[in-house]
């Protein structure tokens, strides 16, 4: 069975004159699964349309990390 991993993606939208940047850590099992999930949160927070989302950087963030952004316990 695939373990979850945390993923980190950055990029920007459009805010009516301006851009919005965003940096959002989500834990998934592929960065593909990750990248959909912060185009639907972004959808339905922002209601911002899919291709109008330009992602800056998706990286996989190193195991040492816990839960998302808390460093490991030991």
């Amino acid at each position: 069975m695939a373990s979850a991993k945390t993923f980190k993606v950055t990029g920007e939208f459009p805010t009516g004159r301006a851009r919005m940047l965003f940096k959002r850590e989500i834990r998934a099992l592929s960065a593909e699964e990750a990248l959909d999930r912060v185009l639907r949160e972004l959808g339905s927070r922002h209601r911002v349309k899919r291709r109008s989302v330009k992602i800056l950087r998706l990286e996989e963030l190193p195991e040492e990390l816990g839960e998302v952004g808390e460093p490991a316990q030991g």
